[in-house]
């Protein structure tokens, strides 16, 4: 099995302008509903808008990780869920889980981590290697 790997860094002020500006729009356009009730369920306001930048980076690194930056796909058809342990997981649908379909992509890892005003994800995609065969990329 091979990987591919996406990474995105996100300005944590960014995000909270857009919530302080556009509100829940900008919310419901880019996070799924349960998305946003872990964010608001954060001890303060910095911390949340924290979360919700995380989770937009690891967004941005999934479709790098599956070379899908051409595919028209919604923040929201890529969901960062958490599990009763604490651990998070992708959850794709749509068009994202057609291009994890067509890039052969079988399982994620993500790791996600915000600090001050930046905040970042890694995304490894582990592909088949006929996948990395039929779109170009060498092992």
């Amino acid at each position: 099995m091979a990987s591919a790997i996406g990474l995105d860094l996100v300005d944590v002020r960014e995000v909270a302008e857009s919530v302080e500006r556009f509100g829940h729009l900008y919310l419901d356009r880019c996070y799924t509903p349960a998305e946003i009730a872990y964010a608001m369920s954060a001890p303060d306001r910095v911390t949340g808008v924290r979360r919700l930048a995380a989770r937009f980076a690891a967004k941005e690194a999934t479709i790098k990780a599956l070379g899908a930056s051409e595919r028209g796909i919604s923040p929201r058809d890529i969901e960062v869920a958490r599990a009763d342990d604490g651990s998070i997981r992708l959850e794709l649908r749509g068009p994202a889980f057609a291009a994890a379909r067509a890039a052969g992509a079988t399982a994620f890892a993500v790791s996600m981590s915000h600090q001050g005003d930046l905040a970042a994800a890694v995304v490894v995609a582990h592909k088949t290697k006929s996948a990395f065969r039929r779109i170009g990329w060498k092992r």
